[in-house]
């Protein structure tokens, strides 16, 4: 059982396409929405939007808005965000090596 292990509960977190995409865009420092559209390639605007809203209900990013004209918006991590993203570097450290080792055994055989 997943639950029982937490494993279940990180998942729903960082679960679907983008997500961890766009935890590490914001882990290097506040971005504001139009940047992080460019930087996250291939994700519709409706969705970088509704991910947005989860993670920020998930508290793994706050959102703050600058009352200027025009107004201005900032995505930041939080700690807890922090912590999800030292959580799956090693994942994707992992995803690597194993990519690399896909790719010989299809070059090779």
């Amino acid at each position: 059982m997943p639950e029982a292990c937490g494993l279940g509960a990180a998942l729903e977190v960082i679960g679907g396409k983008w997500k961890t995409f766009i935890l590490w865009e914001i882990h290097f420092g506040p971005i504001r929405f139009g940047e992080l559209k460019r930087r996250v390639t291939g994700i519709s605007e409706k969705m970088l939007i509704q991910n947005l809203r989860e993670m920020e209900a998930d508290g793994i990013i706050a959102r703050e808005m600058f009352h200027e004209i025009p107004p201005r918006v900032e995505y930041s991590v939080t700690e807890l965000g922090r912590t999800l993203n030292d959580a799956v570097t090693p994942l994707a450290t992992w995803g690597k090596v194993y990519s690399k080792r896909i790719m010989e055994t299809l070059e090779g055989g």
